[in-house]
């Protein structure tokens, strides 16, 4: 959410930002929509004024035994008191169509991120480790977990639909293990505090961090009025909604292991095999609340967390910068990590990590005091993939598949599998 006075005083800038994005400069319609409700509350508060003093004219006049005078303002403070009761339901529908039209508003880009339109655009930051060289030819995740019986899809259909999996036994664990020890690892090497949200939150909390009004067809939505949520970055970051925070308390460092709700609105014929795009997947979440000054590096920090995670897995993987084109709504800048996967013989994301700047804070009301000074700023927020398990599993299952069909465990995960060292 944008500060309309800060577009008024730079709408060339906005503008801008905004093609960058690929969407159209709008700062003269915003400004024109906010000129009506300033306009308007100008004539509210002048009538205000005219009906205290008119108020003030009707005891004189009365003292005065002017009766005349006395009715005819009388009529008048009348007439303006109706005007302010109608007066006063039109502000409110203007000021509610100024934050309609923001609400739909992308963030604007940092200066270093990409131009682009689309993924083809995203820049290619660095590659980490090398490609698996098998001696047979790879099987892609599916195969491998069907043929043990350990992945099954038909069951999860006749009970739920497409894009749902119910794995099973030594597939079951080592999904439960991948998540554990990316939770483990976050909150034990990296300094994030470990949170058991909520999986249903209202409609304020996903406005809040953008994921409302724009985007509900993403959603799952359940008769109570309740969403599941598409990530766990909705509660978390909604941890600080309405909140002044002291500065010496930032950075605050939060993660969770939850599952993830997503209706993949928009992705009909995609991934349609596999558990690449599911209804329901775990994630292990991170998100950080931050200064303006160390959001940026709060970033590089949070992206080295993520990496973590698939070096000690002994995964190879690559970082892309995401062009303006690409980014997700809320975003300022975004690291995608992607991971290989031998049996597609290609790249897939596993990991996003954004900054907002304060996007989502304006839209929460989540300010900090600002040390030695007396008035309070918007804090920061950012959040990203520590990362996608079900992602995980799959690059775990293709990159230690071997030749008969088996599953060599990767070292860290074996104390989550009582020392388990091959699966099949």
């Amino acid at each position: 959410m944008f500060d309309i006075k800060w577009i008024r005083e730079n709408a060339e800038a906005f503008d801008a930002g905004l093609k960058r994005r690929g969407y159209e400069a709008s700062s003269a319609r915003l400004i024109e929509l906010d000129e009506a409700r300033r306009s308007h509350i100008t004539k509210l508060q002048e009538a205000q004024e005219r009906r205290n003093a008119a108020s003030k004219e009707i005891g004189k006049a009365k003292a005065a035994k002017d009766e005349d005078k006395a009715q005819a303002l009388m009529q008048e403070v009348a007439g303006i008191k109706s005007f302010i009761q109608t007066g006063e339901e039109k502000e409110r529908e203007l000021t509610l169509a100024v934050e309609a039209a923001l609400s739909v508003i992308p963030n604007l880009p940092y200066d270093d991120v990409p131009d682009g339109e689309d993924e083809a655009d995203n820049v290619e930051l660095r590659v980490v480790g090398e490609k698996p060289v098998l001696d047979f030819e790879p099987k892609e995740h599916f195969e491998l977990g069907e043929a043990q019986g350990g992945m099954d899809f038909g069951t999860a259909a006749k009970m739920s639909g497409s894009r749902f999996v119910i794995l099973k036994g030594q597939l079951a664990r080592l999904e439960r293990a991948i998540g554990q020890f990316m939770i483990d690892t976050h909150t034990q090497e990296h300094g994030y505090m470990e949170v058991s949200p909520p999986l249903l939150v209202n409609n304020t909390a996903l406005y809040g961090t953008s994921q409302l009004p724009k985007f509900e067809e993403d959603l799952f939505k359940a008769d109570s009025g309740h969403y599941l949520i598409p990530t766990a970055e909705v509660p978390l970051t909604n941890l600080v909604a309405g909140e002044i925070l002291a500065e010496e308390d930032l950075p605050l460092r939060v993660s969770a292991l939850t599952y993830c709700f997503r209706s993949e609105a928009g992705s009909a014929g995609r991934d349609t095999r596999g558990m690449l795009r599911q209804h329901q997947f775990g994630k292990c979440e991170m998100v950080s609340v931050t200064t303006p000054e160390t959001s940026l590096d709060e970033l590089e920090r949070m992206l080295g967390c993520a990496e973590a995670v698939l070096k000690k897995l002994g995964l190879h993987y690559r970082v892309v910068t995401l062009c303006t084109g690409d980014m997700g709504f809320g975003a300022r800048k975004t690291y995608d990590i992607e991971v290989w996967l031998p049996g597609q013989n290609m790249y897939r994301e596993i990991s996003s990590c954004s900054v907002c700047g304060d996007f989502q804070a304006r839209r929460m009301n989540a300010r900090y005091r600002i040390a030695g000074e007396k008035q309070l700023g918007h804090v920061h927020t950012l959040n990203g993939s520590g990362v996608a398990v079900g992602r995980a599993l799959i690059a775990v299952l293709e990159t230690y598949q071997n030749a008969d069909g088996t599953i060599t465990v990767p070292d860290v995960l074996r104390p989550y599998m009582n020392g388990l060292e091959v699966i099949g």
